[in-house]
């Protein structure tokens, strides 16, 4: 690792201990190692701290610790722990400019609030003036920073997009011209992150009269492209809006042009001018000159010759070469779910019982919930202790008797999130590991293996038969941590050999594996899980990206492990353990 790196590192060990309210003391030293990592004379870190390019005289045992955990490994354990520790939604408040770690831990603790949407409608709403030091002046300046962080063109979460497009679809749709308004755009597609929101209206009289009063709406700052149909509006808030406004006749075509991608619109306009069709603007004509109705997007999609592509799947990824063949896949919807197999309990990390998180599943209409709560080797997340194991499986065997009792046809299964160590064992000893109804192995420490190590870490994991699904398996965390590295052909590959589904983690933050590395599975014949990763009721909220982002990687439901009856989940774990190990690409 460069000097530059570790600097880095250091500094956002300093922002997350003070996100967490260490001491001071702790918090300055992070921040006076990165300066001298920063000025190091040598480039690279273990060079410098072997000739003494680092003056360390005045760097903490802990801050040297670091120091050298990154020399080594080309990774923090400190580091690791704390992203994995703190909310994904803190790490990302910690991009609004002027909003620092001690009011987001302020927030957090006071408010709850752990998301940005949230942050936001809490300054709105008058919540955040009421705070100890706030007031309504510090609410307007959070406001005012996450306006500049969207002015930037910073990508957001998808949750966060489509709740802007929502609030601004709900304001064009009051204006009395207006007949109807549609989301298009990237937020249409169910892209991870998206920069603006793209909407399409259709309207009575002159679509570029009423697009030019619309421009007048609240909140609006500027007005690119003025004088047409078509314009971006950029608001006071930072949220840039591209928008179409266009006669009701020529909704479909305009939809279908706005949500995109471009590359699909080109191939989709080739493929009319193929058959002898013009489609131009929001318009499809015969080769006669003859306007053909296009009143829904089917309409164009059938008049081309293709069958109809769903919105996810647009990116131009070979989507309407199967469409001329009619051979697209039928997409997994979530009516399709059965199960949830990725939820926390209080008995670690999770806000609520077995008993609310499995009548949260019930209420969502699937039939069966997998208690995963962490292992003993992640204790920052309570990991499991042996006694807590046989504790919490006792309270599962009570609710699974109790829902018997009742007639009630629902299952809690016994699962476990055990941490794939940095050797590639597996926690827990086989013997418990046995007592599990299912197993989630996951990596949550050592992030700065190399490709190699890690690959060959979790190949050696699932050469344990006990492991039923391989969790996150990049590590990533949207907008605050990137993937580490990892050749996932190669564990996707062994993975289908060894009867072992690969994780979708639906968390908005994680989405992980990625619609691409969907695809991929599916090519290598791995079957896929869709968790929620839920740690609250609310969780189960998730199960709708992680369903959007399978279908974007053109997953069926018999691509999906919990589409399946919970007998065949317990049958698929036990044919895992009862396979014998199969080594690929040297594992």
């Amino acid at each position: 690792m460069d000097c530059r790196s570790a600097a880095h590192a250091l500094t956002q060990i300093a922002t997350l201990l003070e996100l967490h309210g260490e001491d001071a003391f702790s918090v300055r030293a992070m921040h006076s190692a990165a300066r001298a990592a920063a000025g190091a004379s040598e480039r690279d870190l273990a060079d410098a701290l072997a000739h003494h390019g680092i003056d360390t005289s005045s760097i903490t045992p802990a801050a040297l610790a670091v120091l050298n955990d990154l020399a080594e490994s080309n990774s923090s354990a400190l580091l690791e722990r704390l992203q994995e520790e703190t909310p994904e939604g803190l790490l990302e408040m910690l991009r609004v400019p002027g909003l620092g770690p001690a009011r987001i831990r302020q927030i957090h603790a006071q408010l709850h609030i752990e998301t940005l949407q949230g942050l936001e409608q809490a300054a709105r709403d008058g919540q955040l003036a009421t705070l100890p030091r706030f007031g309504d002046k510090t609410a307007e300046k959070i406001l005012k920073g996450i306006a500049d962080l969207r002015a930037t063109g910073a990508f957001v979460l998808w949750q966060h997009g489509h709740a802007q497009a929502l609030r601004l679809r709900s304001a064009i749709a009051a204006h009395p011209d207006v007949l109807h308004v549609e989301i298009a755009g990237s937020i249409r597609r169910r892209a991870e992150l998206v920069r603006d929101v793209d909407l399409v209206a259709a309207v009575r009289g002159s679509p570029s009269v009423v697009a030019a009063a619309l421009s007048h709406m609240r909140g609006v700052r500027e007005v690119l492209g003025g004088g047409g149909r078509a314009l971006t509006l950029r608001f006071d808030d930072g949220v840039a809006l591209d928008l179409v406004c266009v006669r009701p006749e020529q909704l479909a075509l305009a939809l279908w042009r706005a949500t995109g991608s471009g590359s699909h619109v080109q191939q989709v306009t080739a493929r009319a001018a193929s058959r002898g069709l013009i489609l131009a603007g929001d318009e499809l004509r015969g080769n006669d000159g003859a306007l053909l109705p296009v009143n829904s997007e089917r309409d164009l999609y059938a008049h081309v010759g293709l069958a109809y592509c769903e919105p996810e799947l647009r990116e131009g990824a070979g989507e309407v070469e199967r469409a001329m063949e009619f051979a697209l896949p039928t997409l997994v919807t979530e009516h399709d779910l059965r199960g949830a197999l990725h939820c926390h309990s209080q008995y670690s990390d999770g806000g609520a019982s077995i008993a609310d998180m499995a009548a949260a599943a019930r209420g969502r209409g699937l039939t069966y919930l997998g208690v995963s709560d962490h292992s003993q080797s992640n204790p920052y997340a309570g990991g499991l202790s042996t006694d807590a194991i046989r504790a919490q499986h006792d309270e599962i065997d009570a609710l699974n008797t109790d829902y018997q009792r009742n007639g009630v046809a629902f299952r809690v299964l016994k699962g476990i999130e055990a941490d794939i160590l940095p050797c590639g064992r597996v926690d827990y000893e086989p013997s418990l590991l046995e007592r599990f109804d299912f197993v989630i192995g996951s990596v949550h420490t050592r992030y700065g293996m190399n490709e190699r190590q890690m690959t060959d870490r979790v190949l050696k994991a699932l050469d344990d038969p006990h492991v039923t699904i391989l969790g996150h398996p990049t590590g990533r965390l949207l907008l605050a941590r990137e993937p580490y590295a990892i050749d996932m052909r190669a564990v996707m590959e062994k993975a289908a050999a060894a009867g072992i589904a690969i994780e979708l983690n639906a968390d908005p933050h994680r989405l992980d594996i990625d619609w691409r590395a969907c695809r991929m599975a599916a090519d290598c014949g791995a079957m896929v899980s869709i968790g929620p990763d839920a740690h609250s009721p609310q969780g189960f909220d998730h199960l709708e990206m992680g369903v959007a982002v399978a279908r974007k990687g053109w997953l069926s439901a018999h691509n999906v492990l919990n589409t399946r009856s919970v007998d065949d989940v317990l049958a698929f774990a036990r044919a895992r353990r009862a396979r014998p190990t199969i080594a690929l690409h040297g594992a």
